[in-house]
C-alpha cells in the first residue's frame, strides 16, 4: 500500500500509458487494413475484436517476460560477469528496442511509405476469422516493444497492467482520433520512439549490472514532453497567425 503514496509510482503510470497509447498507433492503422479487406458492415466489429485480442496478447507477453525477468540465478559467465535469464531477456529486450526504434526513426525521417507486409496482410485477409486471426499474430509481434517497454520502466506489476489496460480502452473508445493526432504531429511519434532508444539503452545496462535510477528516466522524459507541447503550442500560433494573414 506504501507504493499507492508514491509519486514516483503515478508518474511512471501516467508515462507508461502514454506510450503504450502511441505505441499502439501503429497496431490501430494495420488493424484498419485488416479489417478494410471485410465487409464495411463487419469493419467495426473486427477493428473491436482485434483490440481486445491485442490486450489478451499482451497481458499473456507481460506476465510470461515478468516471469522469466525474475529467474535471476547465473547460467552462464563471461569476462567474469555472471548472466540469468533475466539478464539475457533485458540485454536482448533493449536491443530489439533500440533496432525497432532506430528502423522506425529512420522510415519516419525519409519518408518511406507502407512497408510491403502490411500490402500483403491485405491481400491474405479474406474472411472475418482469417482478418482475426492474422490480427492477433500480428499482434504478438507489435506486443513486444511494448511490454519490453513496460518491464523497462516499472518494476511494479499491477503498475505494467493498468497502463495496458487504460491504453486499450482508449484505443477502443479513441482510436480514430489518437491515429489522427499522431499523423497530424509527427514529432510526438519520434519523441516516444526516441524514448524507446533511452529505455532501451537502460534495459542492457541493467543486463550487465549496471542499475540506473528510474527518477532519471522519468525526469528525462517529463522534460521533453514539457519541450514538444511547446513547441506545438508554437506551432499552432504560427498556423493561426498565416491564416489570419491570408484571409486578409
Amino acid at each position: 500500500m506504501e507504493a499507492l503514496y508514491n509519486p514516483e509510482i503515478w508518474i511512471a503510470l501516467a508515462t507508461l500509458t502514454a506510450l503504450e497509447l502511441v505505441l499502439g498507433i501503429d497496431n490501430i492503422i494495420f488493424i484498419s487494413i485488416l479489417a478494410g479487406r471485410l465487409p464495411e458492415k463487419q469493419r467495426n466489429r473486427a477493428r473491436r475484436f482485434g483490440i481486445a485480442a491485442a490486450a489478451i496478447t499482451r497481458l499473456g507477453l507481460l506476465f510470461a517476460i515478468v516471469w522469466i525477468t525474475r529467474l535471476t540465478y547465473p547460467v552462464f559467465e563471461a569476462f567474469g560477469q555472471p548472466f540469468s535469464w533475466r539478464d539475457m531477456i533485458l540485454i536482448g529486450g533493449g536491443l530489439f528496442l533500440i533496432a525497432k526504434a532506430t528502423h522506425e526513426i529512420h522510415q519516419k525521417i525519409e519518408g518511406a511509405g507502407a512497408s510491403p507486409e502490411a500490402g500483403g496482410l491485405k491481400r491474405a485477409a479474406t474472411s472475418f476469422a482469417g482478418v482475426i486471426v492474422q490480427i492477433m499474430l500480428l499482434d504478438i509481434v507489435f506486443s513486444l516493444d511494448s511490454i519490453i517497454t513496460a518491464v523497462g520502466m516499472v518494476d511494479e506489476r499491477w503498475v505494467m497492467v493498468t497502463a495496458i489496460l487504460v491504453s486499450i480502452g482508449f484505443m477502443l473508445l479513441f482510436a480514430g482520433p489518437i491515429g489522427d493526432f499522431v499523423e497530424r504531429h509527427p514529432t510526438v511519434k519520434v519523441l516516444a520512439l526516441s524514448f524507446l532508444l533511452m529505455i532501451g539503452l537502460v534495459l542492457i545496462a541493467d543486463g550487465f549490472g549496471q542499475h540506473i535510477p528510474k527518477g532519471y528516466i522519468y525526469a528525462a522524459m517529463a522534460f521533453s514532453v514539457f519541450v514538444e507541447l511547446i513547441n506545438l503550442w508554437i506551432r499552432r500560433r504560427e498556423q493561426r497567425a498565416a491564416l489570419q494573414r491570408d484571409a486578409r
